[in-house]
């Protein structure tokens, strides 16, 4: 049997068993709407961290920070290691508020129909969707470049392998269902990311060796001071954290919680395994330009120069299996969540089995459209880069409404508006050239600073001349959108 087919078996008895725990898990539970939505205050601390790592690093870890630490070097890989390190450290705050805001809460959306009304509540809406959707079509596009590469095996292939192993037991199983797979992926990926970086350097024949090469030829990569690094780990900090905002795995996660002890402690500890997860990928990205490899496929390349034996390339599709499919399932339950949330606002007498089957629905509409993106093979940090972009707008807004009173729905939906249209000016084409010859285009920094000054100072501008009385957060916690719900949907 060739290289490819073993690839291409190992592929699908990876994704068959990852479908197969999740449903057997979710076969022995009763499972509510209210459980498939949000599986309120039943995790401890582990579990919870273990999925909250797991949501968040999914297969793109391959991909973007390896081509950073080869474009960027070490200042570009700690600037998206503290990035992506970061927006845990915001939940542990944010987290913990809405619960007390909204203790019958499911959502940011639901948070923000209720804070600002129904225009603010639009765009969050879109942007939510909009992120999360780009997110899906980045993973799958991912996963299928490093299913191509080691097994040439076509990319719409893979998407569609990937994706319908894990709407099985997301859409049968839920939230719970999608925790539990989360901590046996968590154990799987930690162990075999540090193995696949052992083994590179051992095989280069150790760090001095691996590295003299890079050090020649791209010395700047290593210097701290290198303004090109310095400004993308800088667009990366403002980029990540940003879009994080509008993930609604992360809201799900915070209601999960035991208690909001436990969000502080499961968020925080998080950060300590994300950030060294996030420096290990992009440190695999420098040794891949021992051999002059700096785009996305750069780590999965450096694999092949290797010319590794057949066990290793088969553990690096294992770890990318459950890198993605961890994360699809957090994005997939996440958009039924906030599709589930909004139907029955919508639609309040309708009974819970139509609105799971209508959420269902709409969950794979949506990831149908992922699977003939992921066929096009687009670069994947360009296509996180777009939609972190539009997040960086409507971040100041959302985020200040947690705690600003003097914050009404219309400064805040034209202070998202105008950030997001601020960024757009600016963001680069996909071949990171400028598509307005204005100062600043094309520059990431820009496009990502623009929306946060833009905003905040339309904000401000409105608060100090808003005549309105000051938000009474109390409100909030009288929010039953839930209307105690109590059929069983699942079992």
């Amino acid at each position: 049997m060739s290289t490819g087919a073993i690839a291409l078996l190992v592929t699908l008895v990876t994704a068959g068993v990852f479908a197969l725990f999740g449903l057997l898990y979710a076969s022995k539970k009763t499972i509510s709407l209210e459980d498939y939505m949000v599986s309120r205050n039943r995790f401890g601390w582990r579990m919870a961290f273990a999925t909250i790592v797991s949501s968040a690093m999914g297969v793109w870890i391959l991909f973007s920070p390896p081509q950073v630490g080869a474009s960027s070097g070490i200042v570009g890989i700690l600037g998206y290691g503290v990035g992506s390190a970061a927006p845990m450290l915001l939940f542990t705050q944010l987290g913990s508020r809405i619960r007390r805001l909204m203790p019958n809460g499911h959502s940011l959306n639901e948070f923000v129909l209720y804070r600002f009304g129904n225009a603010m509540y639009g765009v969050v809406l879109l942007l939510i969707v909009f992120y999360m959707f780009v997110y899906l079509a980045a993973e799958l596009t991912a996963i299928s470049k490093a299913v191509q590469i080691l097994a040439e095996v076509p990319l719409g292939w893979t998407a569609l392998v990937v994706i319908t192993a894990t709407f099985v037991y997301t859409t049968y199983g839920g939230l719970d269902a999608t925790i539990f797979t989360d901590a046996i992926q968590f154990v799987v990926m930690v162990p075999l990311l540090v193995l696949s970086l052992i083994v590179a350097v051992v095989a280069l024949g150790g760090w001095q060796m691996a590295l003299a090469p890079v050090q020649l030829n791209a010395p700047q990569l290593f210097d701290l001071s290198n303004l090109n690094g310095l400004k993308m780990g800088a667009s990366l900090i403002i980029a990540i954290v940003a879009a994080e905002l509008f993930n609604q795995s992360n809201w799900q996660r915070a209601y999960a919680c035991r208690t909001e002890a436990t969000v502080k402690r499961a968020f925080f500890l998080s950060i300590w395994a994300i950030l060294p997860m996030i420096l290990m990928a992009g440190i695999l990205g420098l040794l891949a330009m021992h051999f002059g490899f700096s785009d996305d496929r750069a780590f999965f390349s450096l694999i092949q120069s290797l010319s590794l034996p057949l066990w290793m390339v088969l553990v690096v599709l294992v770890l990318a299996l459950a890198l993605v499919m961890s994360t699809l399932s957090s994005l997939l339950n996440g958009i039924a969540s906030v599709f589930t949330t909004d139907l029955i606002r919508l639609f309040p007498q309708m009974r819970s089995s139509g609105l799971l089957q209508a959420s269902r629905f709409l969950t794979i509409a949506i990831g149908l459209p992922a699977i003939w993106i992921a066929a096009q093979g687009y670069d994947v940090l360009y296509l996180f880069l777009l939609a972190d972009m539009v997040c960086a707008g409507a971040f100041l807004p959302v985020v200040c409404g947690f705690y600003a009173r003097r914050l009404t729905g219309s400064i805040a939906w034209i202070a998202a508006i105008l950030g997001i249209l601020a960024g757009a000016l600016f963001f680069p084409k996909p071949d990171f050239t400028p598509w307005l010859n204005i100062p600043g285009g094309g520059e990431l920094l820009v496009s990502f600073a623009a929306p946060i000054v833009v905003s905040g100072m339309a904000m401000v501008v409105g608060m100090l001349l808003s005549s309105h009385s000051p938000f009474d957060f109390d409100r909030l916690s009288q929010v039953q959108e839930y209307r105690n719900r109590e059929e069983v949907v699942l079992k």
